[in-house]
């Protein structure tokens, strides 16, 4: 082989896997170029399936939150697989550590659910407060390395669990606590939607502060780039929004394709640094490229998807599920 044909054999290959994305243990990659094919799987337990995470072996699992179960998806085979929760568990969102073991929110009943997936034993963690835990990440920080923190959106609280002892810490706040990312720092980051605002818990202290987003931005969902930039959505105002964890400053906000209408929602980085987000209005994922300051738009092949959660994998591929109308999709 040349080295002209070798250089161009490297340059279709993905790039490595770096930080960022959705703090759920698989590192996203990024492809070389985002050709924009998409590809839609009907999902066999259609009842509000939401909140797609990648595995180390490469499948996709889903939370099917009113059929209350979780579901894997092997790409290679194309084939589901599915187990049943405890008795209205409820899950709303999930991640895959690197042990290959499932963690989920028990909305319904007050739980963090670990699900073994070799087994199918479920074992539950019931929070102190009850409450209705909603989202969830893998710290990957060096000061709390493994641990699993969550967010208690009507319960008003930040929860942290330790995934070898189980046990659960609670941290009280307000403004209906959200989406959640963990910076390069250790801080614990979360999105107050009901208060315009973001919050910043020191993990150390206890303290949590707070970081205006403008009246009527609904921050929802956040995703840490590879630079140590945070990314939100802004709902209420259809904004990007561009976080300087460190300086702990709102840098830039930039208008999003579908306008102050659209409803800014699931929000993921990938490896390039490139920042995938959708409006729920539409029926689409817009790639923004912060060196450009530049939008593209991708169709997705179906209508109605009402996306919720999106995750890059360890490829580079962008996988989103459609919880209005049961479709788990790739975008490539």
């Amino acid at each position: 082989m040349t080295g002209i044909s070798l250089l161009a054999a490297l340059l279709l290959l993905p790039l490595p896997a770096a930080a960022g994305g959705s703090g759920y243990g698989v590192a996203p990659g990024a492809l070389a170029e985002i050709a924009g094919k998409a590809s839609e799987w009907p999902v066999p337990t259609p009842e509000f399936a939401r909140d797609p995470a990648p595995a180390p072996d490469g499948s996709i699992y889903i939370a099917v939150m009113n059929g209350n179960r979780i579901a894997r998806f092997d790409p290679g085979q194309q084939r589901f697989t599915e187990w049943e929760l405890p008795r209205n568990a409820r899950p709303h969102g999930l991640l895959v550590d690197r042990e290959g073991i499932v963690w989920y929110t028990g909305n319904g009943n007050g739980t963090i659910g670990r699900l073994d997936p070799q087994t199918g034993k479920v074992t539950e963690y019931r929070l102190p407060s009850g409450g209705d835990p909603h989202t969830l990440v893998l710290d990957d920080s060096a000061q709390n390395r493994g641990t699993i923190w969550f967010t208690v959106q009507g319960g008003q609280r930040i929860g942290r669990l330790e995934r070898q002892s189980g046990r659960i810490t609670e941290y009280r706040t307000s403004g209906n606590p959200y989406g959640i990312a963990v910076d390069g720092q250790g801080f614990v980051w979360f999105c107050r939607i009901a208060a315009d605002s973001l919050g910043r818990l020191d993990p150390a202290s206890g303290q949590i502060a707070e970081l205006p987003t403008g009246a009527g931005s609904k921050p929802r969902r956040m995703a840490l780039a590879p630079d140590g930039m945070l990314w939100v959505t802004a709902y209420g105002n259809g904004q990007l929004l561009k976080i300087d964890p460190a300086a702990q400053k709102l840098v830039k906000s930039y208008r999003m394709p579908a306008g102050d209408s659209g409803g800014p929602y699931a929000v993921t980085v990938d490896a390039a640094g490139r920042v995938w987000a959708n409006e729920i209005a539409t029926d689409t994922v817009a790639v923004f490229d912060p060196q450009s300051e530049r939008f593209r738009v991708i169709p997705l092949p179906s209508k109605g998807l009402g996306i919720r959660k999106a995750i890059i994998d360890a490829e580079g591929a962008y996988w989103y599920m459609g919880s209005h109308n049961g479709r788990l999709g790739m975008v490539r």
